[in-house]
């Protein structure tokens, strides 16, 4: 913001929130892939910490719409944008709905964050976004709902993932 305001440059500050959708990684810890990958192979589904902690998820491909109209908004111009979906789920309820929805077996572990990360870890309980200021701004298309952003999600990661209206 600082560089931008320096050199007089027309700059969004965009701060995205759980994007997620087709092709990601767990690799660095990213929880639905993580999930998605665990229930696909069988493996136990393993929740950090208590599982209460509340997430919003937005789907990449409703997300990527808001950034060329961002960036086309005189409004927008130097101003912190949060961008992603205001629905919270608990990491437990993902854990469920990623089972469910990939008609998985696999178990749900919850694994204290002091055993996961060491002692003296801490969490926020919940984290949602205020998209007051976007929503304003632009206009956000429906969200997709979650269980199909899991389903696009699983298929990516996995050829053998049978599609239910296929």
């Amino acid at each position: 913001m600082a560089f931008a305001l320096e050199h007089d440059l027309p700059s969004v500050i965009v701060r995205f929130f759980n994007t997620v959708g087709p092709r990601q990684r767990g690799d660095w810890g990213m929880v639905l892939p993580r999930f998605v990958q665990a229930a696909l192979s069988g493996s136990p589904i393993e929740v950090h910490g208590d599982g209460k902690q509340k997430r919003c998820f937005a789907d990449v491909r409703d997300v990527v719409g808001a950034l060329p109209q961002l960036l086309r908004s005189p409004e927008a111009r130097g101003l912190p944008v949060n961008l992603g979906h205001d629905e919270s789920i608990s990491i437990s309820e993902l854990a469920e709905l990623v089972r469910n929805v990939l008609n998985s077996e696999s178990s749900i572990q919850i694994i204290p964050y002091n055993e996961v990360w060491g002692r003296g870890f801490q969490d926020l309980q919940e984290r949602i976004p205020d998209l007051t200021r976007v929503r304003n701004l632009v206009s956000l298309p429906p969200s997709r709902p979650l269980a199909e952003t899991i389903r696009d999600l699983a298929e990516s990661l996995s050829p053998f993932f049978p599609r239910e209206d296929s």
